[in-house]
């Protein structure tokens, strides 16, 4: 029998490595670096970068750019979306400006005005490399103590 207590700890040892932003919270000219998974029910301005996945709610704003692994938008984004994986547009999104990921899923009702590419694994390490570079320079430190190095 598994015991419950190690299942229990493992689970909020999980919950407690997702970055939240909140329903009314709001983040102005923000830099969010994660190795970890994220989730935004508020709204956040400025740029995102984690090797995990990000997940936009249907309250949220997002304004800014994003590099990810994978993405779910249930909300608004207006901005530059770079993913390694699935890009995913769930209904009722808006989504508000270029995309380029491996994989694209849009849900019958979800919105996108922007222009899409297909990138590959090399071509996503290529742009997440420059995104790094960009919010190293905003944040004025050397790129190895961003989320995106492996």
């Amino acid at each position: 029998m598994a015991d419950k207590t190690s299942n229990t700890t493992a689970s909020l040892s999980h919950v407690n490595e997702i970055t939240r932003i909140s329903v009314g919270a709001e983040i102005r000219q923000g830099v969010l670096v994660s190795a970890n998974d994220i989730r935004i029910d508020g709204r956040f301005f400025g740029k995102i970068a984690t090797k995990g996945k990000i997940v936009v709610g249907e309250q949220a704003v997002v304004n800014g750019d994003v590099c990810c692994q994978n993405i779910d938008i249930w909300g608004n984004v207006t901005g530059k979306i770079i993913c390694g994986d699935v890009l995913t547009l769930m209904n009722p999104c808006n989504l508000k400006g270029n995309i380029q990921s491996q994989k694209l899923s849009v849900e019958n009702g979800a919105k996108f005005n922007g222009e899409c590419r297909i990138i590959n694994q090399d071509e996503f390490g290529k742009l997440s490399g420059e995104f790094e570079k960009s919010i190293a320079k905003t944040l004025d430190q050397p790129t190895e103590d961003t989320a995106l190095k492996k």
